[in-house]
């Protein structure tokens, strides 16, 4: 399975031979639980715990069982000695362990790149401690503390150099408090030093150290991030070598660059593998969930369609049944919602009722804004339907009001007001058409000129550091534009802010009911033989059900060699509905050795990757799907063929993502 999927894989039979092939380097390591019960896991523990600070070698481990404690005790065993373990139970599907396989090799080469960085970040660590042990001048690291005599009233030495005992006279001085050093002339060189911290900005300076009779000239800056409270200084015992004096200030001004580039230079590469790990993580996450979750959902969703039909006219069975699909509705938005974190996702646009969505928002914005602001909503009866994605479009809403709430952090009046209106050839800020405008206006500190001017430009932010982004505007600005409509901000100083949003009316009379009541419609056309081809007995049976209950007769098949058996036999299918993940051959596949058998005959192809377009050029259902889904889906496929091949059929919403498009 890995070499089909292009991943070079060494056996070993034994845990010794693993541990030579490790010599050699490893993306990660597959192991069965059988072949670490019995054996003498001391060399493999002795080697995993030995890795380098870079290293934490991905396994994956086979199970008989689950990898969880509750369902398998001898996980906890197998954590503790693999480290970075991966269960996976058996029997399991091929596409779950390619994609395992590749977020291992993923994690692992992000290890790598770790490593390449530890490698600069010690090198520039070891210039930096040479530089700092052998030069000439004395050096020395202070951090400042708070004690009796008040904040910052006194400073401790963190680092010293070995000059530093020769240019000062004084021995030993790591750890030492100023006060107890010198306490006669603490005083002046705390003052001193405290405004190089308190300002940030270098002095050079002159100064005899009265304790030990030595005239020094110094150079003193603050250490970055100001938070550390540390002052470097740099100084020199000019008592008898004052005709060098130019000399060693241009030897000063070298150092002190050099040491505030090394320091620089460690704080950006620990911040740099801080974001790769943090990335890594979030990738795996949503590349990794998103197939397998919308896998377990499809059938959940089939069978609540199903006993909602059934068992509708039972109110309290209808209450739960809806409770339930309402949460798969979820279930599948969060999915969606996480992908947007990994990766750009397609528009889903339709005829959206504006002011029902926004009046819908009132108790979710009302609890994002709090209390001390006053929410007003002005939404007319008889608004047209714009042409948006209604996710993005309450994502978009929800971060203008946001930003109005910070705005006004002492309270005031947040209006969302929705309104039709009609721009007019040679207006601005859209082209010539009807739209529907959505207004977000405050009354908060409002915004300057020049602030206005580069309010929507990416990661453009007035928010403290760490508060904000500077992409939210940016985010709100793009989706008005990608749906071709236009985001216009105005603002003056003391007077608030107004965001207005223009959707263009939608062409579409009527509007979709919400996808929860979706189930309420019932098969259309006449009844259809359908090939249905999954690999997932579950998902196959859950869809089978659908079909069946809407009055198709349904023939099934648990793979493509399986499905084209069938169709060598005399009869025919009307339509064949397949998923598109399956191994040795995929939906794509079958559709094509399909269609040189039955020519006439289309193809549905459902799959369970969400966030981009498979390019098939086949009609596509994606996961997981309510009945109506499939019923609408169904139809437009036998429906609109007319005759001609399975891929002139108009494809329904695609969704697989670009990372993931390689898999066979």
């Amino acid at each position: 399975m890995l070499a089909e999927a292009g991943l070079a894989a060494e056996p070993c039979a034994t845990l010794p031979a693993l541990l030579a092939a490790l010599a050699a380097g490893a993306g990660f390591v597959v192991v069965t639980e059988e072949a670490i019960a019995t054996a003498d896991l001391r060399p493999l523990s002795s080697w995993v715990r030995a890795q380098e600070e870079w290293s934490d070698l991905p396994f994956i481990l086979l199970t008989r069982r689950g990898g969880g404690l509750e369902r398998n005790p001898a996980a906890a065993r197998h954590l503790d000695l693999l480290g970075n373990v991966t269960f996976l139970e058996r029997p399991f599907h091929p596409t779950t362990l390619i994609s395992l396989a590749r977020a291992a090799i993923r994690a692992r080469r992000r290890q790598y790149d770790a490593r390449a960085r530890l490698i600069a970040l010690r090198e520039s660590e070891a210039r930096f401690r040479t530089l700092f042990d052998t030069m000439d001048e004395g050096f020395c690291v202070i951090e400042f503390l708070d004690g009796p005599h008040g904040p910052m009233s006194d400073y401790i030495h963190v680092q010293a150099n070995p000059a530093y005992t020769r240019h000062a006279g004084i021995p030993n001085v790591v750890g030492q408090k100023v006060r107890e050093m010198v306490p006669d002339e603490a005083e002046g060189w705390i003052a001193l030093y405290r405004d190089v911290l308190v300002r940030g900005e270098p002095i050079r300076f002159e100064r005899e150290l009265v304790a030990t009779r030595r005239h020094l000239e110094l150079a003193a800056f603050r250490v970055e991030p100001t938070s550390r409270r540390e002052v470097a200084v740099i100084f020199q015992d000019v008592t008898e070598r004052k005709r060098a004096e130019i000399a060693l200030r241009e030897l000063n001004d070298t150092l002190e660059r050099r040491i505030a580039d090394a320091l620089g230079a460690r704080e950006a590469a620990l911040a740099q593998l801080h974001e790769a790990q943090k990335l890594e993580t979030i990738g795996q996450l949503t590349g990794g969930v998103a197939h397998d979750f919308n896998n377990l959902l499809t059938p959940i969703t089939g069978a609540l369609d199903l006993l909602e039909r059934r068992y509708g006219g039972d109110a309290r069975a209808a209450r739960l049944i809806d409770g339930a699909l309402q949460s798969a509705g979820r279930a599948k938005t969060l999915v969606q919602r996480l992908l947007q974190f990994a990766r750009r996702q397609a528009l889903e646009t339709r005829a959206v009722p504006v002011g029902a969505l926004v009046s819908g928002m009132h108790d979710l914005i009302a609890s994002s804004i709090g209390g001390l602001i006053e929410l007003r909503l002005e939404v007319p009866a008889d608004l047209p339907p714009a042409l948006a994605d209604a996710n993005q479009l309450e994502l978009a809403i929800l971060n203008l009001c946001v930003n109005a709430r910070d705005a006004m952090p002492e309270g005031g009046l947040l209006t969302v007001a929705v309104e039709p209106v009609q721009i007019a050839a040679g207006g601005t800020p859209a082209a010539p058409g009807a739209y529907v405008r959505i207004a977000v206006i405050d009354t908060g500190a409002g915004m300057d000129e020049a602030t206005l001017a580069r309010a929507i430009e990416p990661f453009y932010s007035t928010k403290e550091r760490g508060k904000g982004t500077g992409l939210g505007l940016s985010m709100v600005h793009g989706l008005a534009a990608q749906l071709g409509g236009a985001f216009v901000l105005t603002s003056r100083p003391g007077a608030g802010t107004r965001a207005d949003l223009y959707l263009p009316v939608a062409a579409a009379t009527t509007i979709a009911a919400p996808e929860r009541r979706a189930a309420a419609g019932g098969a259309a056309g006449r009844p259809l033989s359908i090939l249905l081809v999954d690999d997932e007995d579950l998902v196959r049976t859950g869809t089978a059900e659908m079909l069946r209950d809407l009055g198709h007769r349904v023939v099934e098949a648990g793979s493509g060699a399986e499905a084209l058996a069938l169709l060598e036999r005399p009869g025919g299918f009307d339509v064949i509905v397949s998923d598109y993940m399956m191994p040795r051959m995929n939906g794509a596949q079958l559709a094509e050795a399909a269609r040189r058998r039955r020519p006439d005959c289309p193809v549905l192809v459902i799959t369970g990757y969400a966030g981009g377009d498979l390019s098939l050029g086949l009609p596509q259902l994606a996961k997981p799907f309510r009945q109506a889904d499939l019923a609408a889906a169904l139809v437009a496929v036998h429906e609109g063929r007319g005759g001609a091949a399975a891929d002139a059929a108009p494809a329904t919403t695609p969704v697989l993502p670009d990372a993931d498009r390689a898999l066979p």
